[in-house]
């Protein structure tokens, strides 16, 4: 899980990680092995290809990730931190069981698979006390914590109203947001009313994006950086009524890096919060330099 590394290597505990994913943040790719692949590595395919590819690979009952098994009986692990929660972009824990099967000795498999923003907080406890090394996590999290105190008592004293936005996870099938994102939007200052609190990330009509009509549009499609997920505008672009949109005619539509929102380690999703929270809001909460290059305002490319 690229959200376990990442946690790991924000408490300090990296020395303990041996074995990675394929889409790993870089730091970790240059120093730890990859043991989990996936068949669309390394392939440049548009939402449409890659939602159609796993839509068939899962009729047909085929998996898009594998276990390099030579690399992990060579890292012999203790522990293997799996999940559960999506089965698109992640490798899950059936899969990975099936892969240490064989191994000479069985590591202990633990499932980290957040719903929500809590959940995802619980995790980096879950992570760290499985290392016995319980008490990084409460430093790393009250910091964490802080920073999201920051931006919500700003937001407090200025009396704002939440501004009404659509948050998409993919847009061609267009998704809506799911897990801990739509928590995400409402301590930035905003409400998603086309979001699913704590639950998956769902196939969204475009009449149901019309009729709400939010103030703010975010993409942030799921493995894609803002580079990618601009050349998949177009779909959305060609959308029945998309000029007369209010978000449109207000320069609204924000396109964001995906790690700041479906990657669920708690410092990335502080980071989104933190984010978002300047775009929906700037003349209150200002974008943390270190975060101005993970989004491009769409109408002033």
């Amino acid at each position: 899980m690229p959200a376990v590394t990442q946690m790991l290597y924000d408490m300090g505990l990296q020395h303990h990680l041996y074995g990675i994913t394929f889409e790993c943040p870089p730091q970790a790719l240059e120093e730890k092995k990859p043991v989990v692949r996936c068949i669309l590595e390394g392939k440049n395919y548009t939402s449409k290809q890659i939602d159609v590819f796993f839509s068939e690979s899962k009729k047909d009952g085929r998996k898009l990730y594998y276990v390099d098994e030579p690399a992990l009986a060579e890292i012999a692990p203790d522990i293997i931190f799996t999940q559960d929660t999506c089965d698109v972009c992640q490798i899950d824990t059936e899969c990975t069981a099936a892969a240490v099967a064989n191994l000479e000795k069985q590591p202990e498999l633990i499932s980290i698979s957040p719903n929500n923003l809590k959940d995802v907080f619980d995790n980096a406890v879950t992570i760290a006390k499985a290392l016995n090394r319980e008490e990084v996590a409460y430093t790393y999290l009250t910091k964490l914590k802080r920073r999201i105190k920051k931006v919500t008592n700003s937001l407090n004293l200025a009396k704002v109203e939440p501004k009404e936005i659509a948050l998409l996870e993919w847009v061609d099938p267009i998704y809506n947001c799911g897990h801990w994102i739509p928590y995400q939007i409402n301590l930035a200052g905003g409400m998603d009313r086309l979001s699913n609190p704590s639950g998956d990330s769902m196939v969204t009509t475009w009449e149901k994006i019309k009729n709400y009509d939010p103030e703010v549009i975010v993409i942030a499609p799921c493995g894609f950086k803002t580079e990618k997920a601009v050349k998949e505008m177009y779909p959305l672009l060609a959308q029945d009524g998309w000029p007369s949109m209010k978000a449109v005619k207000e320069r609204k539509i924000f396109i964001v890096d995906f790690d700041l929102f479906t990657q669920s380690s708690a410092s990335t999703l502080v980071d989104g919060i933190e984010l978002l929270a300047g775009l929906f809001h700037p003349d209150i909460v200002a974008v943390p330099e270190d975060l101005k290059s993970k989004y491009i305002r769409f109408y002033e490319m």
